[in-house]
């Protein structure tokens, strides 16, 4: 199967592009007009994104951490995208007080994690 030999690939770019959305938000909503609804809250078709890109996230992670060399990997990626979902989830509802940044760590994690396995544990040869 396809996703399974490019598993860590769909997860960089997935997780990439989660990024530049949670970077483009505050721009892309302070560059227009301030009215009482954009300027408090981005709209619900953009905050659904987020929970786009925890789906596609989270079959990559699945994929990518079911043959490893390296037995902490899996439980780290799933540590990481937890807090991910926390932090998406604590935005949508604000439960918590918490810098809008603390979402970025996470997600660099989440990255980091599948370059790391892509690169050095992934026991499948010719896996690319």
């Amino acid at each position: 199967m396809i996703l399974k030999l490019k598993a860590d690939k769909l997860g960089i770019v997935s997780s990439g592009l989660c990024l530049v959305h949670c970077l483009a938000t505050p721009f892309l909503f302070l560059a227009k007009t301030c009215s009482a609804t954009t300027c408090s809250h981005a709209p619900v078709w953009w905050q659904s994104i987020d929970y786009l890109f925890l789906i596609v996230s989270f079959v990559a992670i699945k994929q990518a951490t079911k043959k490893v060399t390296k037995n902490w990997l899996p439980n780290v990626f799933w540590i990481a995208w937890s807090i991910l979902l926390l932090a998406i989830v604590n935005e949508t509802f604000e439960i918590v007080l918490v810098s809008e940044l603390f979402i970025y760590i996470p997600a660099f994690v989440i990255i980091g994690l599948h370059f790391y396995n892509h690169k050095c544990c992934n026991i499948q040869k010719g896996v690319s």
